[in-house]
């Protein structure tokens, strides 16, 4: 039985092999998403100041982390024409494979960090993010850059993607059974189930990179004569120049003048923002929103849809992308959702059911498009290949940089959700008597602007749960709007 089981496993399909890494990176990331705020707010009972300098210093290590790792990992495919010794694609994949192998597992023990408490909540707070979101940056730059280097064609990335999305989708499950164990009184069953999710991704990651691993060493190779039909596009064998090793300050130079990529980064940083701000704050919101209008279940019920549907529905997209293309999608999701804001404005808080909708709406649109914009990505890998001349392409080293202009909307969404739940609802999540009101129109700012910045949503306070509802519709329609321009 053993043995057949194994046989099965080797003989997956490529795309299912590569995907499922995405199952193990999702059962953990998603719990940790939903409820280190929570845990080190509510259970640790970690202070204002101390939040605010973690988050100020994870804002920095986590914008840099990614180019620096993409760096290190690439910087030898940038000058591989000066020593004349030319890297295969075969040999670029198992660099990758390698990495995932060791990052992977202790991607997965870094999760465990956050969930016993073994310092001072400040000090854990900062040490925990920061190593958490090292490994899950090496994990996520070598398993973006495979998507790259596995496949030239936009069907063959397409279903590469496919298969992530599917497994995304399984692992967003573990959401549903967190909620069952969740308990801010009683952490030992959390902390229990945790264990589990880590052992399980720890397996996965360990078993998945190794059959990839034999699957290349054995016949992959022989796979890659598609990868000369790319390079004829941009080099001739009869006059190859040699290159001096390019620096990180030439590359800069290089991507400062890559028009297409400084328009990405731009929108994506405002996009990443808006999905983590769902992703952290969408409990909270539930809680402090809707928890006089919904019985628990159907909180619950919600919570687990807005992890599970953007997958389920990426899949959809995905064979609109076939048809359609990548950019008519993602430009039609980002108008769908400005409209569902316009609906939502218009129709007012006290429509609950729709006020429900919007809410999940939102979060599902948001994050299905975050899921997208990697195809976007290794098209930019593609044009960089050919306008700089490059040999190899520098998958995993053009994700990191668009990271270090996208993550800090990460980081900021915390900061901003603490501080937007505070002024629209009254509840202060680092004090246990929240203030009952504190939002006031500032002088000179109209209550009725049909476009403003964050900094400006105190204008919409009339009361807790309405302006709390416009504010959030507001924001949306303008970040939807501006990413619409793109």
């Amino acid at each position: 039985m053993g043995l057949r089981l194994l046989a099965c496993l080797f003989h997956l399909p490529t795309a299912v092999i590569y995907g499922s890494l995405s199952l193990f990176v999702s059962i953990l990331h998603n719990v940790f998403l939903l409820y280190y705020v929570d845990t080190f707010v509510s259970v640790y009972k970690i202070d204002k100041l101390s939040f605010w300098i973690g988050e100020t210093v994870f804002l920095i290590w986590n914008s840099l982390n990614d180019p620096l790792f993409g760096w290190l990992s690439d910087r030898v495919f940038l000058s591989t024409q000066q020593a004349g010794a030319e890297i295969s694609s075969p040999e670029v994949v198992l660099k990758r494979l390698r990495a995932l192998s060791h990052n992977g597992p202790l991607f997965a023990i870094s999760f465990l960090a956050f969930w016993v408490a073994w310092a001072h909540p400040g000090l854990q707070f900062l040490l925990c993010l920061c190593m958490y979101d090292s490994f899950l940056t090496m994990v996520d730059l070598h398993h973006n850059a495979l998507l790259a280097d596995l496949a030239v064609s936009a069907k063959d990335r397409t279903s590469l993607n496919f298969y992530c999305s599917l497994f995304s989708a399984i692992g967003s499950l573990s959401v549903f059974m967190s909620y069952a164990v969740w308990n801010k009184e009683d952490f030992f069953s959390f902390r229990i189930f945790c264990v589990l999710l880590a052992l399980c991704s720890i397996v996965g990651f360990t078993l998945s990179t190794q059959l990839l691993r034999q699957r290349f060493q054995a016949d992959g190779k022989a796979k890659w004569d598609q990868e000369s039909t790319l390079k004829e596009l941009y080099i001739e064998k009869h006059s190859v120049p040699q290159e001096k090793r390019i620096t990180l300050a030439e590359y800069l130079q290089q991507l400062s003048r890559h028009r297409n990529f400084l328009w990405f980064v731009c929108m994506n940083l405002i996009q990443v923002f808006h999905c983590h701000f769902n992703s952290n704050f969408f409990p909270l919101f539930l809680e402090h929103l809707l928890s006089d209008q919904i019985s628990v279940s159907t909180g619950s019920f919600l919570l687990g849809v807005s992890y599970i549907a953007p997958h389920l529905n990426n899949l959809y997209f995905l064979s609109l992308c076939r048809r359609c293309g990548v950019y008519a999608v993602v430009r039609g999701l980002f108008f769908l959702k400005l409209a569902l804001s316009v609906v939502m404005l218009l129709a007012g808080p006290d429509q609950v059911y729709l006020l429900c909708i919007f809410i999940a709406s939102n979060r599902v649109f948001t994050e299905g498009t975050c899921k997208l914009l990697n195809l976007v990505v290794t098209d930019l890998v593609d044009e960089d290949l050919v306008l700089n001349r490059r040999k190899q392409a520098a998958s995993a080293l053009l994700f990191g940089m668009v990271a270090l202009v996208t993550k800090p909307g990460q980081t900021f969404a915390p900061l901003i959700g603490t501080w937007l739940l505070c002024a629209y609802t009254g509840y202060d999540i680092f004090q246990r008597n929240p203030l009952n009101n504190v939002c006031q129109v500032p002088s000179g700012v109209s209550a009725h602007q049909p476009t403003i910045l964050p900094q400006d949503m105190a204008a919409f306070c009339v009361g807790p749960r309405h302006s709390c509802h416009e504010a959030a519709v507001v924001l949306n329609g303008s970040i939807i709007s501006y990413l619409c321009n793109f």
